[in-house]
């Protein structure tokens, strides 16, 4: 990773990270699954809904492929077919380079951590239990299926600082999309971004506002 902005304006009590994207390399998984769903409705995922998608809630995102790709099924029906098909794939996600010595390192140093993804909370919990010591390292793990709105509203991270019982203003996000930058400036807390869109990093400018733009 490589910093490309200014460093943070204060020292934090708590970090508050995103799952997928940010800790795990989730990109793959989801391209080949799509390729696969897609071609049962003789369509051929080409990668356009990428931006689209990313950082957006389950149902969202069911909702833009369904659109997009002219699908003869309700978003409720794409879901409930391609679901499946993503539980079987949990055990191959990867961990992205440094989240296993991030973790590490901020659990030695007894920092409190929290995971608040889109993602509903037993998805979150399925992925990091193939990932030793994840679930250990996160006093509280929140999913989307736990708040009324999902990123980029901040409610997400709103709720985890009531958990972690630390202010938001004293809490540090790390996340790798548009929408989550947005729901953690929004929540009144420092951002790091670590784009999962490597070629549209000018999108993520709002992450500098006295954070930092990562990069793998």
């Amino acid at each position: 990773m490589s910093t490309t902005a200014q460093p943070l304006k204060k020292l934090v009590s708590g970090i508050v990270l995103n799952l997928d994207g940010t800790l795990l390399n989730t990109d793959g998984i989801v391209k080949e699954i799509l390729k696969v769903f897609l071609v049962r409705y003789g369509k051929q995922w080409d990668g356009r809904e990428a931006l689209k998608i990313s950082g957006k809630t389950p149902i969202e995102s069911a909702a833009v492929i369904v659109e997009d790709y002219g699908l003869p099924c309700a978003t409720e029906e794409f879901i409930s077919e391609i679901t499946p098909m993503f539980s079987n794939q949990w055990c191959k996600i990867k961990a992205l380079p440094g989240a296993d010595r991030l973790i590490k390192h901020l659990r030695n140093h007894e920092v409190p951590m929290a995971l608040a993804s889109n993602s509903p909370k037993a998805d979150i919990e399925a992925k990091i239990s193939y990932h030793e010591g994840w679930k250990e390292s996160f006093s509280v793990v929140i999913g989307g299926d736990e708040v009324m709105t999902g990123k980029p509203s901040p409610e997400i991270f709103l709720e985890a600082a009531n958990r972690l019982k630390i202010e938001p203003s004293n809490l540090l996000v790390i996340e790798d999309s548009v929408p989550s930058v947005t729901a953690g400036k929004a929540a009144g807390m420092e951002v790091v971004a670590v784009p999962s869109l490597p070629k549209q990093t000018h999108l993520y400018n709002s992450a500098d506002e006295g954070s930092r733009v990562l990069c793998h």
